[in-house]
């Protein structure tokens, strides 16, 4: 039986040729980065790998990556919208020494896809053009066939933990009066959705700590390198809480990644890229905070990524104003400025 059944509508002739709406051109734009920065990374990894099934995990992602950046330059040259600077092949050395062990890629790829699927899921609701709407979908389809990839490859060679098993419920119940405390009081056990998000919180953590204490390693500006290592001892700390909540419920939790890391100081990429991606990847920490406090009950918790959201604001900013200071930030498309025209 058909669920969705099809609805006729009287196509306006006039949006044939409709400008980008703000939406389009900022999750275009968005997504553009992330991919042309991507390039760069999966081509150095590509370089420095002998598993033959992350090999071909990694080259189905650089495909993809090199496909939608195609895509969007496609949509952006019809626009006469100026490409972003984005990332190129100054940004990555093809024959520095390997910095990761195999399956510290695949990790990898899992974060950024989540960090990619998330642009998507948010992005297609809002756009209305139909070549726009049509290359979100498509980059949501074959992301999501990319983590069917990725989640196979951990599981079948042993590189994860999926997330706990609980008891299935006797029956449907409704909270009590304690049902918020954390603290004080009778503290309940954790719920299936606080676990889901501490589970993935760690899983999202444990991959970008591996990731900047590599960049640490490597980083050749000794203001990027400190801060590099502020973020690691930060995320450390956010990795050992969420953990521990875990571990106080006798639930087992994902593992952690350094060991993965090699011990060449020789970067594969230039500061200006790590700081942009770690930059960015501290801002997804953001919003996948923000996804874990609407679903949390406990005051603990709440406060637990309250103080998290703050430290990692406080990360966002010192890196955009190294970024900023050293003309690296490329700003996203804005509105106009009525108020100064010229």
């Amino acid at each position: 039986m058909e669920t969705i059944k099809p609805i006729q509508i009287n196509t306006n002739k006039e949006l044939k040729n409709e400008k980008l709406t703000s939406a389009e051109m900022g999750k275009l734009w968005a997504t553009y980065m992330g991919n042309s920065m991507s390039i760069q990374i999966l081509s150095y990894y590509l370089k420095n790998v002998e598993d033959k099934d992350v090999e071909n995990l990694l080259n189905n992602a650089l495909n993809l990556s090199k496909e939608f950046l195609a895509k969007i330059t496609e949509i952006f040259q019809k626009e006469g919208f100026p490409l972003p600077v984005g990332f190129s092949s100054d940004d990555v050395n093809l024959g520095a020494p390997r910095l990761f062990e195999d399956p510290f890629y695949v990790h990898y790829l899992k974060y950024v896809a989540k960090a990619g699927l998330s642009i998507y899921m948010i992005a297609i609701p809002l756009m209305y053009r139909e070549d726009v709407k049509s290359f979100f979908q498509d980059s949501m389809d074959k992301t999501m066939q990319l983590m069917e990839q990725i989640n196979s490859i951990l599981m079948n060679k042993g590189l994860i933990k999926k997330p706990p098993t609980i008891p299935t419920p006797d029956k449907a119940t409704f909270a009590s009066e304690h049902f918020l405390n954390g603290y004080i009081g009778d503290v309940r056990s954790l719920h299936a959705l606080e676990i889901t998000h501490l589970y993935d919180n760690i899983e999202n953590n444990v991959t970008s700590k591996a990731l900047i204490t590599a960049f640490s390693q490597v980083a050749r500006n000794k203001n990027i390198r400190d801060l590099f290592i502020k973020g690691k001892r930060m995320t450390e700390k956010n990795v050992e809480h969420y953990i521990q909540k875990l571990h106080d419920e006798n639930l087992p939790s994902p593992s952690l990644l350094d060991d993965l890391i090699t011990k060449s100081e020789f970067p594969p990429f230039s500061d200006k890229l790590m700081l942009f991606h770690k930059v960015d990847m501290f801002s997804m920490k953001i919003r996948t905070m923000g996804n874990s406090l609407a679903v949390n009950g406990r005051s603990d918790i709440a406060l637990m990524y309250v103080k998290s959201l703050t430290n990692i604001g406080r990360f966002v900013s010192e890196g955009s104003k190294i970024m900023m200071k050293n003309h690296w930030m490329e700003q996203p498309p804005f509105a106009l400025d009525r108020e100064n025209i010229k």
